[in-house]
């Protein structure tokens, strides 16, 4: 009698337990159903389409690369300034009073970042550029290092420290200074005529004295000696 009792009461606490069990899954599936039509719109709707083709294209064009790397293929004055965000001496670097025409590109990734039509004396002691060659070429950053608020000027390319960007150039169209770190920059020349057109220019105002001593090589060779040149 007593065993008959235990298997009853065996047999209704499992049934209650699989029934607790039964309901709990079915609550689950109806959450799931219930929160699924919410986040399908959210998965496929339009807004994400336009942020995912706008990253893969951001990132089409990035440089990355490991420490490591940087270190072999840059030098240890570069490493310092463009991955440490270091600064370089004043009035001493390569590109502070250096004004031929051409770009300056990123020391680091290649990037153009300015021009020289962009480029003035500011006389911080760095060069300084009143504009970048292009807003997407740069990336500005707020920096409160060394306990003042700058805002950072990075390669968008690469992240590489470049500089750092101030509004006190009244005298510049934008009225702003791209303070930038010459070994962060390498300078690409303008592809220029000038020289060539100098050099035709040269030539042609010299005389012909070759063909005079050929045509008669009995003048007097003082008289081409002293034929005026023009200054190169």
């Amino acid at each position: 009698m007593r065993l008959s009792i235990i298997v009853f009461v065996l047999l209704v606490i499992s049934a209650s337990m699989a029934c607790g069990r039964t309901r709990c899954e079915d609550g689950q599936v109806a959450d799931k159903q219930s929160t699924t039509p919410e986040r399908r719109p959210q998965a496929a709707g339009q807004a994400a389409k336009p942020a995912g083709g706008e990253a893969a294209h951001a990132d089409q064009d990035k440089v990355v690369r490991t420490e490591q790397e940087w270190r072999k293929l840059l030098t240890r004055e570069q490493y310092r300034v463009l991955r440490m965000k270091g600064t370089e001496r004043p009035f001493t670097n390569k590109y502070d009073r250096h004004f031929e025409p051409g770009t300056y590109a990123c020391a680091a990734c290649g990037q153009e970042l300015f021009t020289s039509d962009t480029k003035f004396n500011s006389g911080c002691g760095w060069p300084a550029f009143y504009a970048a060659k292009a807003g997407d070429r740069v990336a500005l950053t707020p920096d409160h290092s060394l306990g003042m608020v700058r805002t950072e000027v990075t390669c968008a390319r690469c992240d590489s420290h470049l500089g750092h960007i101030f509004d006190d150039a009244p005298q510049t169209p934008t009225g702003q200074r791209f303070c930038i770190n010459s070994v962060s920059l390498k300078f690409i020349p303008a592809e220029s005529k000038e020289p060539a057109r100098e050099e035709r220019a040269r030539d042609q105002s010299q005389p012909d004295t070759d063909k005079a001593k050929i045509q008669d090589q009995g003048q007097d060779q003082g008289q081409d000696e002293n034929t005026p040149r023009s200054e190169s």
